[in-house]
């Protein structure tokens, strides 16, 4: 079963939201899906190592794990925020520096939507 960010439903309405929030014209739509969807998939890469890497841990961690462990949170942040730092810059010279502010409000709106209902359904 896909999770919730992998719902295609969830997704459908993330385009349609963040569309909606920056209004995007048909040129910028055209270009701006792909590399912000390239993006997203390399994050989700990001995390999924990460994830997988946590899940296996032995309950007990000799001290060289442990040290592992905390260098691969760090790594795992520097990786994302190099990531970011790319994406921004190609993101930018596609919609501007305005709209790609307007994406952050606008992904921070959505993920903020998508809790509050799901927060309602478990209620």
């Amino acid at each position: 079963m896909p999770s919730l960010a992998q719902n295609p439903k969830v997704e459908a309405l993330k385009v349609e939201f963040i569309s909606q929030k920056l209004n995007l014209t048909d040129a910028e739509s055209k270009s701006f899906w792909p590399v912000y969807n390239e993006c997203a998939d390399k994050q989700k890469a990001i995390r999924k190592n990460y994830r997988q890497t946590m899940n296996h841990l032995p309950q007990e961690l000799t001290d060289e794990k442990a040290k592992e462990v905390v260098n691969l949170e760090v790594q795992t942040r520097q990786a994302e925020l190099e990531l970011e730092k790319t994406y921004n810059d190609k993101l930018k010279a596609i919609i501007g520096v305005k709209k790609l502010a307007k994406l952050k409000q606008a992904e921070f709106e959505f993920k903020r939507k998508v809790l509050e209902t799901v927060k309602q359904q478990s209620d």
